[in-house]
C-alpha cells in the first residue's frame, strides 16, 4: 500500500474497520453509541468517504479489542491517509475520492452515452462540456475544472498506466459539442489514443436498439495489488454514487458484458470514429 494514493488507503482502512465490526456482530448504531458519536460518522469512516482521525481509530481499536500490532498497523494507515495527492489543492471542486481511485486503478472501464470521457477530452471539448452542464459556473471554478481534467490525463502517459476501455454509445459521436471543427479535433484525439494503445474504444451502434445500460453512465475501477474490491462510480447531476457491494458490482459487470457483446469490435469502432472525424473535418 505504500505507493497507493491517500484515497485508496482511506478506503482500505474503512473496509478493514467494517470487517472488524461485522466479525464482532456489532451494528453501526451500537458502535456509534459506544463512541458517543453519530452513526453517520461511523458509516462514513467505513466507506472511506470521511478522513479518519487517530483518535477515532484508536477508540475503534479499543472497542474491537484488537491486538497491539494490529492497532499499530491501523494507526500507521491513518497517518498514510493524511498524505496529500496532487488533487488535494482542488478540494473545493469536490473531486475526492474519485481522482484517488482513478490514480490507483489497474483497470478502468467507462461507459458513456452523453459525451467523450474526461481522460480523452481535448481542452476545448472539456471547456465546452463543463460549461454546458453547469451554465452558471463561476469562471474561476470553470478554469480550475479544466486544469484538473487535463492533469488527470497524465495518468495515461505513465509507464504503469491502467488498462483503459471505453464503451461509447454512437450518440456521443453525433452530438456536436462546440461545432464541427472542435468535434473533428476531439475525435482525432480519441483515434490517437487508440493508435498508441492508451485506450481501447468500442462503439455501441444505433442499430443495436435498446441495450443494457442506456439510462446510465458509469465507470468500473478495479485494483490488482491493493486488495481493494472493485468500485462502481455513477455520476449524477447533484451527487455521485460509489458502489462496492458485491451485488451492485455484479449487476454492473453484467451490464458491461452485454454492452461489449452489443458493441462493434475495436477495429470496426475505429473505422466508424474515423468516418465521423472525416465528416466533421469536411473531408
Amino acid at each position: 500500500m505504500a505507493d497507493t494514493s491517500p484515497t485508496v488507503r482511506q478506503r482500505e482502512l474503512g473496509r478493514r474497520l467494517r470487517e472488524l465490526r461485522n466479525e464482532r456482530h456489532l451494528t453501526i448504531e451500537a458502535v456509534a453509541e459506544s463512541l458517543l458519536c453519530s452513526a453517520t460518522k461511523i458509516s462514513r469512516l467505513e466507506t472511506g468517504t470521511s478522513r479518519p482521525s487517530l483518535r477515532d481509530v484508536r477508540n475503534l481499536c479499543e472497542l474491537y479489542e484488537v491486538d497491539k500490532s494490529t492497532s499499530t498497523e491501523f494507526m500507521n494507515l491513518v497517518r498514510d491517509t493524511h498524505e496529500t495527492g496532487w488533487w488535494i489543492k482542488y478540494e473545493d471542486l469536490n473531486l475526492n475520492p474519485y481522482i484517488g481511485l482513478e490514480q490507483d486503478a489497474s483497470s478502468i472501464t467507462s461507459y458513456t452515452m452523453y459525451y467523450i470521457p474526461a481522460l480523452l477530452q481535448t481542452e476545448d471539448y472539456a471547456r465546452t462540456i463543463i460549461k454546458a452542464i453547469a451554465r452558471k459556473i463561476d469562471p474561476n471554478i470553470h478554469q480550475r475544472r479544466i486544469e484538473v481534467r487535463l492533469r488527470r490525463q497524465q495518468l495515461l502517459e505513465s509507464g504503469n498506466r491502467p488498462y483503459y476501455r471505453v464503451l461509447m454509445d454512437e450518440a456521443v459521436l453525433h452530438r456536436q459539442v462546440g461545432g464541427s471543427t472542435l468535434m473533428a479535433d476531439q475525435l482525432g484525439k480519441v483515434l490517437e489514443a487508440v493508435r498508441i494503445e492508451k485506450a481501447t474504444v468500442q462503439i455501441i451502434p444505433f442499430g443495436v436498439g435498446a441495450h443494457a445500460a442506456q439510462d446510465s453512465n458509469f465507470i468500473l475501477f478495479e485494483f490488482d495489488e491493493t486488495g481493494l474490491p472493485p468500485v462502481i462510480f455513477v455520476e449524477g447531476l447533484t451527487y455521485n454514487q460509489y458502489l462496492e457491494k458485491l451485488a451492485d458490482v455484479a449487476r454492473y459487470r453484467e451490464a458491461l458484458d452485454y454492452l461489449r457483446d452489443s458493441a462493434l469490435t475495436p477495429r470496426d469502432s475505429v473505422q466508424l470514429v474515423t468516418e465521423m472525424q472525416r465528416a466533421y473535418a469536411g473531408q
